[in-house]
């Protein structure tokens, strides 16, 4: 028997294809057509029969508009002059050339501070939670023997990531960052998930919270700290030349990276559209070009189950997964009504009203739009059931996107065979699965998206 995953640089994929509107079968066609006659076919052995009827009601009228051409129509890529606009202070941080001789966008940034003074005592990080002081405790403790002379001057290394994992959650992105991390030549962020580019530079602590002071570029900069004394660590600081920095790669986990631009609204300019401006990618490609992204995805229905039973604070149950699902289709539906697919998919009002995060799911909306910026070799799509059933395959995949040497027999065992991240909490478990009824809408909801994701990806696999 032949195990054929799904898990791959995107191939083919051309600018012209993403301007090519993608065709339905006739079938598909059809069977939009006779929704409205078959709702009451579809519900008639449930339970929850209105629940079920308001549910096609709202997918009969999605459907038509994912159906629709809308992949066809180009983003508008916001011009540089725009996008220094927004980030002034992140533009005169972030140089235009960083050191060649590391994968990594790295350079070297003088130090002004006083030397006897906590470097980390503003770090908005910190400051959070006493976990994260206890992180920092280490750092300051390293900071100072890492810094690099030049007579009265001192210097520190400074880098951003060379590769991201974007997304999505609840899709294994935890499991994939654990082994990733165990490679003796990658490193992390110190903190896995910073949420920088889509949160905390907005001040976003919790979506719940509101908004609070924003975090700058410097203290999302001190996360990768660690990580840049190793990959110039105090072995080169003496002699500070450019051509000494070790075969270290630095990544970083934010599983909202991929498809949380939400915050767009409360700080830039609206558009009539309703869609945003600039994307984070946009700020990204500017600064570092030749970074790498990797993308593992789930099928959809089961990923909104988990992400429900996960952030749900109370009263959990399979009913209540129910009602919260379609009163969440019936406000996607009436976003729908006034606005582009792609303005409600980053809709914050919208994200903010539904009480489970169905836009998460629409994978093909996001991938679209990164692959407007970024080219298809510099993205990997992965998927969390061929993950789960071949891990081996799935790391050596990824070792090989990212052109990281072999490791040894033994590392790999290590690497391959410790245990699942972030499984399913047993008292979640004890919920059992979400009704049959609630996984038949989700499924038809999904189905347009998911059969443009398989186009888009020259995958049936993504069909799910």
């Amino acid at each position: 028997m032949v195990l054929v995953l799904g898990s791959y640089v995107l191939p083919g994929i051309n600018r012209e294809l993403l301007l090519r509107p993608f065709h339905y079968a006739s079938a598909n066609q059809t069977a939009l057509e006779n929704y409205s006659n078959d709702v009451e076919e579809q519900c008639q052995d449930f339970a929850l029969n209105l629940s079920c009827a308001k549910a096609y009601h709202s997918i009969r009228f999605i459907t038509r508009v994912a159906m629709s051409p809308w992949e066809s129509t180009k983003r508008k890529l916001p011009k540089l002059a725009e996008l220094r606009k927004q980030e002034p202070h992140m533009f005169s941080l972030i140089p235009n050339r960083f050191l060649s001789s590391s994968e990594n966008p790295c350079w070297y940034e003088e130090y002004r501070g006083n030397i006897s003074a906590d470097p980390y005592s503003s770090n908005a990080y910190a400051l959070y939670s006493s976990r994260f002081r206890r992180l920092f405790e280490y750092l300051r403790k390293v900071f100072w023997k890492n810094l690099l002379w030049r007579g009265e001057r001192c210097f520190r290394l400074r880098c951003l990531p060379h590769f991201y994992i974007i997304g999505q959650p609840k899709c294994g992105t935890t499991d994939l960052f654990n082994r990733l991390s165990l490679h003796p030549a990658v490193r992390f962020s110190l903190i896995k998930e910073p949420h920088w580019w889509t949160r905390k530079r907005f001040g976003i602590i919790r979506l719940r919270d509101g908004f609070s002071n924003r975090y700058p570029i410097e203290d999302y900069l001190d996360l990768f700290d660690l990580a840049a004394h190793q990959v110039h660590g105090p072995q080169h600081i003496n002699n500070g030349t450019d051509n000494t920095m070790d075969n270290i790669i630095i990544g970083e986990a934010s599983a909202s990276t991929m498809w949380d631009n939400t915050a767009w609204t409360f700080f830039y300019s609206n558009t009539s559209s309703g869609e945003p401006p600039s994307l984070i990618q946009d700020f990204l490609h500017t600064f570092h070009s030749n970074a790498k992204f990797m993308v593992m995805l789930r099928d959809p229905t089961e990923r909104l189950y988990s992400d429900y039973l996960y952030f749900a604070p109370a009263n959990k149950s399979a009913e209540d997964f129910q009602e919260k699902v379609v009163e969440s289709l019936q406000l996607f539906e009436n976003c729908l009504q006034h606005y582009s697919l792609r303005a409600c998919a980053y809709s914050a009002s919208l994200n903010d009203a539904m009480p489970v995060r169905l836009q998460v799911g629409l994978y093909v909306i996001f991938l679209l739009d990164w692959l407007t910026v970024f080219p298809k070799e510099q993205l990997l799509v992965l998927k969390l059931e061929d993950h789960a059933s071949n891990i081996n395959y799935t790391m050596h995949l990824v070792f090989s996107f990212l052109n990281l040497g072999p490791v040894s027999k033994k590392q790999e065992e290590v690497i391959t065979r410790i245990p699942a991240s972030n499984a399913r909490r047993a008292e979640d478990r004890s919920l059992g699965p979400m009704l049959n009824i609630t996984k038949q809408i989700l499924r038809d909801f999904h189905r347009p998206f998911n059969q443009k994701l398989a186009w888009l990806l020259q995958n049936d696999t993504f069909l799910w």
